[in-house]
């Protein structure tokens, strides 16, 4: 710490205000980002505890508790390891989030409108028969991989062809359907399913794959449940329950219409 005025005085004397200034706005922009992605997860009360083990480390150096400090010092060496363990979905989302894409960015707001339409009318119906569907709506974080394991369709989104896909007797019936620039590009697509203990157990294997997949990416999936004809939306790796359509049409414009809009302006 810098007590004096001509200590000061030396230190700004040293400063390369090109170098250090776009050093420092780097490391600030690297943790702001990450912060962002550990935020409201799991992670962040992992993070929160070795925060604590920094800090009993430093007590136990400080108060010469010799049999701690090794207990500590020998866990910290394995820290990179641990880190890699306990943050592997933040990895994987961060990484996956390395490629990103604009959502809607060749639509219009009367084509974005008239397709959410669509998805709106295919989820409704589908719920009041029961049958069970999995609506992926890509958004800046590319499903490129998600997608190649599927079966490719490039089709425009409809009513119909979104209730074909899920009917019971399709071959591809149980896999997610991606929907990329208002055009459903594949169908089947296999979901990573969701290793957290906050699922409720009520719910199925579709729910657990829409929360995996929003774990990781920036993907919103509209799930409709089979067994009991509930329409859900997952963002974020949290689940939006018991949807009418007004509702899930609000939600759909919202994420997607009207933040482009606010985005060009």
């Amino acid at each position: 710490m810098y007590t004096t005025f001509s200590e000061i005085r030396e230190a700004l004397a040293h400063y390369r205000w090109f170098q250090d200034t776009v050093d420092i706005a780097l490391v600030y922009y690297i943790f702001y980002r990450l912060l962002l992605i550990i935020k409201g997860t799991r992670a962040f009360q992992m993070l929160l505890g070795l925060g604590l083990i920094m800090l009993a480390l430093i007590a136990s150096q400080a108060f010469e508790f010799y049999t701690l400090d090794w207990v500590i010092r020998s866990f910290w060496s394995q820290i990179v390891i641990a880190a890699v363990i306990l943050f592997q979905p933040e990895i994987r989302r961060a990484l996956a989030q390395m490629g990103e894409r604009r959502f809607f960015r060749a639509l219009s707001p009367v084509e974005s409108s008239k397709f959410i339409e669509e998805i709106v009318k295919a989820s409704v119906s589908m719920a009041n028969k029961r049958i069970g569907a999995l609506i992926v709506l890509e958004r800046e974080t590319d499903l490129t991989t998600i997608v190649e394991m599927g079966t490719n369709l490039d089709a425009k989104v409809s009513k119909e062809i979104l209730t074909s896909i899920f009917l019971p007797y399709s071959p591809i019936h149980d896999g997610a359907a991606i929907i990329r620039n208002g055009r459903i590009v594949a169908a089947g697509c296999f979901l990573p399913l969701t290793l957290s203990s906050n699922i409720a157990k009520s719910l199925g294997t579709r729910h657990r794959a829409a929360v995996g997949l929003t774990e990781e990416t920036d993907a919103v999936v509209v799930v409709v449940s089979e067994e009991t004809g509930e329409i859900s939306m997952v963002m974020n790796g949290a689940i939006d329950a018991s949807l009418d359509a007004p509702r899930l049409r609000k939600v759909i414009s919202d994420l997607f219409v009207r933040q482009k809009q606010e985005r060009r302006t």
